[in-house]
């Protein structure tokens, strides 16, 4: 079974998953210089297959660290759930960059100790202290899997475009699927800053208020041609599978399961580049089997864990070694994912993070997510 990916927000955990305390980051919990030995247990939030048998027996096996996961079905939740019952019921969460910093700034997660993951040099230079899980120098989770925020289009219905334009253009009215999520008012924001520079959008997700409302009032200008606002992967894989899309804001996932499904789709990266999102495992601050989560970042982050996971998600590694496992499992899973892509590749994708009041200029003139969730509500009406 492929991952499905929520993005809606669950408004019953709205208020504790959307709050960012304003203190700084701290942390007293003692970042350890070696393992121990194993506690026998390791609870995990997971998104949904993170945690398949095919990768998991053979962890449990090596370690004696036997895996209970939690699936989440949102970000929101996830926060959620790392917070409830005052922490400490899950060892571990794979967050998404837009909740991880929500969860370092709320003190719920640790710093970890990336000397002690024989993989991590292994990582392309992007994943090793990305801003998603990396504050002042500090390592609050190793980096796991990552994709892009693609452009779709019906091959036979559609030209190739090259811009994010023809989302926003009228006459493409009724052909259009976008996720239902507040994130992505970071992708119409990365569009302005490639087409009003004088915006000055530098980072999409580090919106002052005149910023954030250009942003949203595009997104309003589009909502009259948008087919569906997509809460699950599967809702816009079966409008292209009927043909009530054939534009739209995606993943590879739903490429690539088109594609095998015989439907003309294919996808770009536009010219103004692209969003996207990259996992974390993070360690909780008051983890009860933390030597059995180390040895977990320890092994999921190798070479072969990374490439099953990596073909069976549609997703891509950040272990630059498993390019060729990719291969032995799945020909051609290696370009397909883009797992042998330049530096460069990586570098161009804006990913998730939680967007604060601080827009990290020593001022707190920012939009935060809080406000991105309330506009993302009027967007859709």
């Amino acid at each position: 079974m492929k991952r499905i990916r929520f993005v809606h927000v669950a408004p019953v955990l709205l208020v504790a998953a959307l709050a960012v305390p304003a203190a700084g980051v701290s942390n007293s919990t003692t970042v350890p210089t070696s393992i121990g030995k194993g506690e026998g247990k390791l609870t995990l939030v997971a998104w949904e297959g993170y945690t398949e048998k095919q990768w998991v027996a053979p962890f449990e096996k090596q370690t004696g660290c036997k895996v209970q996961a939690k699936y989440a079905g949102s970000s929101d939740e996830m926060v959620n759930l790392m917070r409830s019952g005052g922490g400490g019921q899950y060892d571990m969460v794979s967050a998404s960059g837009d909740a991880s910093l929500r969860l370092i700034y709320g003190k719920d997660v640790a710093e970890v100790n990336v000397n002690l993951i024989p993989s991590y040099k292994d990582f392309f230079a992007a994943f090793k202290s990305p801003p998603t899980n990396t504050i002042g120098g500090k390592h609050y989770g190793i980096s796991l899997q990552f994709g892009p925020n693609v452009l779709i289009y019906n091959t036979k219905k559609e030209k190739k475009p090259t811009s994010w334009k023809v989302l926003y253009d009228p006459a493409n009215k009724g052909k259009i699927s976008i996720p239902d999520n507040p994130i992505q008012i970071a992708d119409a924001a990365l569009y302005l800053s490639r087409t009003q520079p004088a915006l000055g959008i530098r980072d999409p997700y580090e919106l002052t208020r005149k910023q954030f409302d250009a942003a949203v009032s595009l997104l309003k200008q589009q909502k009259p041609l948008v087919k569906k606002y997509w809460p699950l992967a599967s809702d816009q894989i079966d409008l292209f599978k009927n043909g009530g899309a054939t534009l739209g804001a995606s993943w590879p996932y739903q490429v690539n399961t088109l594609a095998a499904a015989k439907v003309p789709v294919a996808s770009v990266i536009p010219k103004e580049g692209a969003t996207g999102w990259l996992d974390t495992w993070m360690l909780s601050a008051k983890a009860k089997h933390p030597n059995c989560a180390y040895k977990w970042m320890a092994y999921i982050t190798q070479a072969k864990p990374q490439a099953q996971q990596a073909v069976y998600f549609g997703e891509t590694p950040v272990n630059r070694k498993a390019c060729p496992i990719m291969n032995k499992l799945s020909k051609g899973s290696c370009a397909q994912y883009n797992a042998n892509a330049p530096e460069s590749y990586y570098r161009s994708i804006k990913f998730w993070k939680t967007p604060l009041a601080d827009c990290g200029n020593g001022k707190k003139d920012c939009v935060d997510y809080t406000k991105w969730v309330q506009a993302w509500t009027q967007i859709k009406g």
